[in-house]
């Protein structure tokens, strides 16, 4: 009697197996451009460079996706259908980087933080169970509700411009500055200006938050609402992506998008690694990404064992270790390939649930369109062409789920007998805040913990792990609270 195939190891026909695992690709697609557009820009990268680091992500999250859902060797996998994208916990210490840091060189420096990152997730993969204790929903809540908040200011500078260089709300006047050019060319009458002189900028920007700019953000913030809100099904799951579509589709018409770049761009390029040079691996980088990492792993384990009831699979402690092992391998390949750390998405596990298709092939054929999708130079293109203002609707929703996530997972802690929680939170989202309010306040500090300090999700989750610790100690977590916080949703 032949024994019965469990519906996880389900190979389906390839048409289904197609059309579901583009399900999965268009659900997460948002999500996963977002990063290499915020990073690539804030890191002034060329359109050329940026469009690269997008094909980069869509392949690397192919690939850690086949790998994680079929498995590679018995160390590495869970073996059960997961798509892996870039976690949004890595943005902010990265684009602390990438401002101190711009060009190729912050890029070098990046991707060898996340190389070494990576091989410390795979050694310490085994052992991330025991480190559940000092991750409660107390801890994990707050760190996902900063990594909102932070995000949010990259999402409204989408809409109303980058608040320095061209899109600044102050240009100086051009009378101003020619009046100072002229004033110091009298040598000898009058006593030259100090060094580091120059006029205040004065004069009102019009590139600076245009009402048609605003105007298109809220067409699509309004296109995103509106699925949300009456649509069903796979439909309502994709509602973020449907608005930056339409919002394309408009900024095209209105001549705000341009394809000389995508044009000129090929059908086909591999991925090629270490695009930017050879990595860069500086030590207090490498502890800012590693504790990047950590939170990564819990996350995942609460990923885990959400998917192991949806699918009806005994996640045994082997198996839960290969999964975080492939965590840790996939941030290794998405630094040799010129990418950010990868982790389960949360809004894939959802959709098994809602399709109730617990096959993982379904993932492996989402993970091989993925790998296509980065194989084609022109999709890097055609994302990288759109103006960041159609981003900036979404941007509202995605960054905003994000915290609203954290604020789900904290409604699982009790702050009314015991009020210490109040502290923790408080004073960690404070802390969060430092950078966002006061981007200057390490101006006296050593210049080699910058990186460490100029984060406010590190900030957070240092403060949050360390107040946890001090008023509540290191009490153990139940896998109920770790599947409950991995099914809040969200993008991250």
């Amino acid at each position: 009697m032949a024994t019965a195939i469990h519906p996880v190891d389900e190979l389906l026909p390839a048409p289904k197996l197609f059309t579901l695992g583009l399900q999965h690709v268009l659900v997460m697609y948002a999500g996963a451009i977002a990063v290499p557009l915020i990073i690539g820009r804030v890191l002034q990268l060329p359109p050329e460079d940026v469009a690269f680091l997008i094909s980069a992500d869509l392949f690397c999250c192919g690939v850690v996706s086949i790998l994680q859902s079929l498995g590679f060797t018995p160390w590495f996998g869970v073996r059960m259908p997961v798509m892996m994208g870039v976690t949004f916990a890595s943005v902010g210490p990265m684009v602390s980087i990438a401002l101190v840091h711009p060009g190729p060189e912050g890029a070098r420096m990046i991707f060898g933080s996340i190389i070494a990152a990576g091989i410390i997730g795979v050694l310490i993969a085994p052992i991330a169970s025991r480190m559940l204790r000092f991750f409660p929903p107390v801890v994990t809540g707050t760190i996902i509700l900063v990594i909102g908040i932070t995000l949010m200011r990259v999402g409204i500078s989408w809409i109303f411009g980058v608040p320095v260089g061209p899109t600044a709300p102050h240009l100086v006047s051009p009378e101003h500055k020619a009046w100072l050019e002229q004033v110091t060319a009298l040598t000898g009458t009058v006593p030259p200006p100090p060094p580091g002189f120059a006029p205040v900028p004065t004069m009102e920007n019009p590139a600076y938050a245009p009402v048609s700019n605003i105007l298109l953000s809220m067409v699509v913030l309004g296109v995103v609402m509106v699925i949300a809100r009456f649509a069903r099904g796979f439909l309502s799951n994709i509602a973020v992506l449907v608005g930056i579509i339409t919002g394309g589709v408009i900024a095209a018409l209105l001549g705000m998008m341009h394809f000389d770049k995508v044009a000129a761009a090929s059908w086909f390029a591999p991925i090629v690694p270490f695009h930017f040079g050879t990595p860069i691996f500086e030590p207090v980088l490498i502890a800012t990404m590693t504790l990047v990492m950590i939170v990564t792993l819990i996350e995942s384990t609460g990923m885990f064992l959400a998917l192991s009831d949806l699918t009806d699979t005994k996640l045994t402690q082997p198996r839960l270790s290969a999964g975080l092992r492939m965590d840790g391998l996939g941030t290794i390949i998405g630094g040799v390939f010129n990418t950010f750390p990868y982790t389960s998405f949360s809004q894939n596990v959802g959709l098994v649930g809602v399709t109730g298709v617990r096959s993982r092939y379904v993932c492996v054929a989402g993970g091989a369109i993925m790998v296509v999708l980065g194989l084609i130079p022109k999709m890097g293109a055609l994302v990288e062409a759109l103006p960041t203002v159609v981003l900036g609707g979404a941007g509202i929703v995605m960054f905003g789920m994000v915290a609203a996530t954290g604020i789900r997972i904290l409604h699982r802690v009790d702050f009314v007998t015991n009020r210490n929680n109040l502290f923790i939170v408080a004073i960690s989202i404070g802390l969060g805040m430092i950078p966002l309010v006061a981007p200057d306040f390490k101006m006296w500090l050593p210049h080699a913990i910058h990186p460490l300090i100029d984060s406010g999700i590190i900030l957070a989750a240092i403060g949050s792990v360390l107040l946890n610790l001090f008023f509540n100690g290191a009490r153990a977590v139940s896998e109920e609270d770790l599947r409950e916080a991995a099914m809040a949703g969200g993008e991250h």
